[in-house]
């Protein structure tokens, strides 16, 4: 069970950082790639946590502009990296924090589900058809919120009132997982097995997107400490 709903966790979050770097146009000096850079919310706060790697992202970056891969080829590099960082802060981020970050995750996939399936699909799982950039696709406002909230809940991670996992928030994640992954299973059928062979959703855009929300939707109906510790649980491999 939590290999599906882990699954689901990696597709949804964590797909914006590297496309703020292209929501006005691509920059192709090293100049613009610091300007783009400094005014990106989440790099402030990587800068200020893990210099190495942000050095170690920016020179790839570089790198790959100077072999001549294109906007999303860069995007779908860069991004996995950034998202296994954000993972791990979530692990200590306080209860609050994870639940805004999910939420603000929601509303950025309802969003790009009304511009179209396909590229809510696409946002959702770019290893399959490939990625898109929600910065050309979603408002600047919705796009500034998301930043933030990232922002927020890796700076909260480092805070005084960081989070700490336990054994019993664990147990109470395996328990509370069960009624939810029953409910989709029931009322998805075999479309269920969507969120763990997403590779099987071409032609199904429309559902597997909708399977996601409803999971996360779900999720967030708990109270929020069984909530933020659902979310942790669910990417804590990723």
């Amino acid at each position: 069970m939590k290999k599906g709903l882990g699954i689901a966790a990696a597709v949804v979050l964590g797909m914006v950082v590297a496309g703020w770097i292209f929501r006005d146009q691509q920059p192709t000096t090293e100049q613009q790639l610091d300007t783009a850079l400094g005014s990106m919310p989440v790099w402030q706060v990587i800068k200020e946590q893990d210099p190495q790697f942000r050095k170690k992202v920016q020179d790839e970056m570089i790198a790959l502009q100077k072999a001549g891969k294109n906007e999303q080829q860069i995007i779908d590099t860069i991004q996995p990296q950034i998202l296994h960082l954000q993972m791990a802060r979530l692990q200590n981020a306080p209860d609050a924090n994870v639940v805004e970050y999910m939420k603000i995750n929601m509303e950025q996939t309802a969003a790009m589900q009304k511009v179209s399936d396909d590229s809510c699909f696409r946002f959702l799982y770019p290893e399959v058809k490939g990625g898109v950039n929600p910065m050309r696709l979603l408002s600047k406002e919705l796009m500034q919120r998301r930043m933030e909230a990232d922002a927020t809940m890796m700076r909260a991670a480092f805070g005084p009132n960081k989070h700490t996992v336990t054994p019993e928030e664990v147990k109470r994640a395996e328990t509370d997982v069960v009624p939810i992954v029953q409910k989709l299973a029931e009322k998805y059928g075999q479309d269920f097995e969507l969120l763990q062979a997403p590779n099987k959703a071409v032609g199904k855009e429309k559902v597997s997107c909708e399977l996601v929300q409803d999971l996360w939707n779900n999720v967030l109906t708990l109270p929020e400490k069984n909530a933020a510790g659902l979310i942790r649980y669910a990417v804590s491999d990723l």
